[in-house]
């Protein structure tokens, strides 16, 4: 069965009516870049909100590993997922503390889906998600068709423009490694805030097909 990541969650009703859609996995983005930013200290109801059963992301981008780690333990993270240029040695220390980590890379036609490697012994997942300037949240899509070049047994996440409508893209793609999707701007009201119809209508059909 693939899994479902809803990324991007601000408030913390929206994330108790997300989860109780099905969701598998919740990110929340500790990026102040992002529309999405949770803030630099997000309330603990958005987080306790999430069922124990829900694992929660959290989303960095070139954040120190001190600072990862911190914001894990304070908030109950289970995963961290590293968006920017995180070296394997980062990766290490935050799995060293307990946490599983998410590597994203950006993926366009020049990705070298060798680069992935060298993390190999470092992250428990990898995710593929369309390379923009912005660190994702661009609601664009890779061609999926470059996923055929990935070789590795290490799980990964899809992210990328995933819309409402892309079920049956998703399970003709039949990759072996393909743990979850990742969605977040496409299943939006405004940034932060999901849909929650469109999201449980994703979840129902995706589980009813995978």
């Amino acid at each position: 069965m693939i899994r479902i990541k809803v990324c991007g969650l601000t408030e913390a009703g929206n994330a108790a009516d997300v989860a109780a859609c099905g969701a598998d996995y919740a990110g929340f983005i500790f990026y102040s870049e992002s529309k999405r930013y949770v803030g630099d200290t997000p309330d603990p109801a958005l987080f306790n909100s999430i069922p124990v059963a829900v694992k929660r992301v959290g989303v960095f981008v070139d954040a120190d590993r001190k600072t990862v780690v911190e914001k894990a333990l304070r908030y109950g993270l289970s995963h961290a997922q590293l968006h920017g240029g995180e070296d394997p040695e980062t990766c290490d220390a935050i799995q060293a503390a307990g946490i599983c980590v998410i590597k994203a890379f950006g993926v366009d036609e020049h990705f070298d889906f060798r680069i992935p490697e060298a993390y190999a012994g470092s992250c428990d997942f990898f995710l593929f998600d369309t390379q923009t300037p912005q660190h994702g949240g661009s609601g664009m899509q890779f061609s999926w068709n470059l996923l055929q070049k990935y070789a590795l047994d290490i799980p990964f996440f899809l992210s990328g423009g995933i819309g409402p409508y892309d079920v049956e893209r998703i399970i003709s793609i039949q990759h072996p490694q393909l743990h979850a999707v990742d969605v977040n701007s496409r299943f939006e009201k405004f940034p932060g805030v999901k849909d929650v119809v469109l999201v449980q209508r994703f979840i129902q059909e995706l589980n009813s097909q995978s």
